[in-house]
């Protein structure tokens, strides 16, 4: 109608002013991080197979981030030796060959060896005690039949007497070699006969660090490792060459008695 005022338009929102660029920088990253982390978990407990594609697209949507974040993620990965890149083919889960399981084996061994020597002589009494629960724990597992639960609890462990020994350095260097082997084995886990013999071992090893004697403590620790390894190439090879046998079957020799997961 001639007279009226048409009414006034409604103030337009304002812009949502852009994040600081250090702001967008922390965001990007604290995304990565949590991206890196889940994929890892997805990898080291084997809902990601080695030799697996991962899809861009599909893991964005799962994880509810954008591509960008998720690009660094998988470029933290492949640092921490968990995937690899391909030219034009995409990322995909390392598939760790025999040969350098063995490496990674050898350098363990010498690593818990210095380990063991080192807790010889500074172990602390609440720390025995955290350590025998522990393989308390495992032998529980193994008269519960539990290989799952008596596996993690075996990496707990030996992980835990590696923090123990107080080199940070070491540690982390530890826990990047043990998540690469845990890409050959996965989750490995033991013949059923077998873990008996591997709690006694860990008892054994508790009981050569509590003494105090260096040298006899980094021996107990280096030989179960290097066991270890013996029993994971035998393995190795019994499935490549009879792709049928589930590896359940006995090793020959000193063998027989070993735990493949150290």
């Amino acid at each position: 109608m001639h007279g009226m005022k048409a009414a006034p338009r409604a103030a337009a929102a304002p812009a949502r002013p852009l994040p600081h660029p250090t702001i967008a920088l922390l965001q990007t990253s604290s995304l990565a991080s949590v991206a890196q982390g889940e994929l890892e978990r997805m990898i080291l407990g084997g809902e990601l197979a080695p030799g697996a594609k991962l899809t861009e697209m599909a893991l964005a949507t799962r994880l509810g981030i954008s591509r960008g974040p998720l690009r660094e993620a998988f470029r933290m990965l492949e640092e921490a030796g968990l995937v690899r890149t391909e030219k034009n083919r995409g990322v995909f889960v390392r598939d760790i060959p025999i040969e350098e399981a063995t490496e990674i084996f050898d350098l363990r061994a010498a690593m818990e060896e210095l380990v063991g020597r080192r807790l010889a002589e500074s172990i602390t009494s609440a720390q025995l005690k955290e350590v025998r629960a522990l393989v308390d724990a495992m032998e529980r597992a193994v008269k519960a039949a539990d290989a799952r639960g008596y596996h993690l609890l075996n990496l707990q462990f030996h992980e835990r007497l590696v923090e123990m020994a107080g080199n940070r350095k070491l540690t982390a260097i530890y826990r990047k070699l043990i998540k690469e082997l845990s890409l050959f084995r996965r989750l490995n886990l033991a013949d059923g006969w077998l873990m008996p013999i591997s709690a006694s071992e860990h008892r054994s090893i508790v009981k050569a660090v509590a003494s105090g004697d260096a040298a006899a403590a980094g021996r107990a620790m280096f030989e179960h490792v290097m066991e270890s390894k013996e029993r994971t190439v035998t393995n190795h090879l019994r499935r490549h060459n009879n792709p049928g046998d589930t590896a359940h079957g006995r090793s020959p020799g000193r063998q027989r008695t070993k735990l493949q997961t150290a």
